[in-house]
């Protein structure tokens, strides 16, 4: 009921006003019965955009980050994602991991909408990112179908490190529901969840016109964040270099 009223009443309107979302393909939700929301991620409004434009009630595996921030922001970020109905996915691998996957099957099963980004993290440059195992894991084990999403705009309303969202059209394109039940029995084979994941990558990027890169997001990420520390020190090293020479 509070999903309801926020969407309805407060999200929904808000977000429709200001950012005028456009939106092909939405006749391709399934009105009833379990679906999984496979979508590329641009920017963390992506898990607030969807949700407005689908009649039904999504809920979104978000990343367990977001539940645990610290200090005001943290707090409000955490019961931002609360009210959003999401839940949070652990992505530290293992049974933590296979914890949320459980959560998120569950939904499935009864009968729920759940979104999932594949990637597992935004894109830190615009391109679509190698998919992991996850999406395929919920399907196979759930026999739902797959609805892939491109969402398009979304990394100029809110770039990363970016807290003000800026006021722009944004927009949506839902593909057509992608069904594995060929794979019956197979669930637990590491070449089949890579195949129908690529294959879920694959719908993305057709819808997305985004660039592929056979490469997951986080190790990027985590390169850029080598890069930026190394060029840290070595400015600070040059800095020290030009105090001690005067």
């Amino acid at each position: 009921m509070f999903y309801w009223v926020m969407k309805r009443l407060f999200i929904g309107p808000l977000v429709k006003m200001l950012f005028r979302p456009w939106v092909k393909g939405l006749d391709n939700v399934p009105a009833e019965g379990g679906a999984i929301l496979a979508s590329n991620h641009l920017s963390v409004s992506d898990s607030v955009f969807l949700p407005v434009e689908v009649e039904r009630p999504v809920v979104f595996l978000a990343k367990s980050d977001y539940f645990t921030g610290r200090g005001l922001k943290g707090k409000v970020t955490a019961a931002f994602f609360r009210m959003t109905n999401q839940l949070p996915m652990d992505r530290s691998g293992g049974k933590a991991s296979e914890q949320s996957l459980g959560a998120g099957e569950k939904t499935l099963l009864d009968g729920n909408l759940l979104g999932i980004y594949p990637e597992g993290t935004r894109s830190p440059d615009g391109r679509l990112y190698r998919g992991k195992l996850g999406v395929a894991k919920l399907a196979l084990a759930t026999g739902v179908p797959v609805i892939p999403i491109a969402m398009i705009g979304t990394d100029k309303v809110q770039p990363i490190g970016k807290t003000v969202p800026n006021i722009r059209r944004v927009g949506m394109i839902i593909g057509e529901p992608l069904d594995f039940s060929r794979y019956a029995g197979l669930e637990d084979d590491r070449f089949v969840q890579r195949s129908v994941t690529d294959e879920i990558m694959y719908a993305i990027m057709r819808l997305s016109g985004q660039e592929y890169a056979d490469v997951y997001a986080t190790t990027v990420k985590n390169q850029l964040a080598a890069e930026r520390k190394a060029a840290a020190a070595k400015a600070a090293r040059v800095d020290r270099g030009g105090a001690d020479a005067a």
